[in-house]
């Protein structure tokens, strides 16, 4: 719901967006790994319609300085 991650993985793999979200809550409670896989997916995962990620992106604009 922030910033599409769940919903990103769950159309990627053909399942439901809850089940991915249940799986970050889990992870989140066995040992807090759910926020660095979701922040990576943030940065990793392009936009819908869009063709770079926000890595890309970001990667991009420090080779053009």
């Amino acid at each position: 719901m922030l910033a599409g991650v769940a919903v990103g993985l769950a159309d990627y793999f053909d399942i439901d967006p809850t089940l991915v979200r249940v799986g970050f809550v889990a992870l989140s409670l066995l040992g807090g790994l759910a926020v660095p896989l979701y922040l990576a997916g943030w940065l990793l995962i392009p936009e819908q319609g869009a063709e770079q990620s926000v890595a890309e992106e970001l990667l991009a604009r420090e080779r053009i300085r």
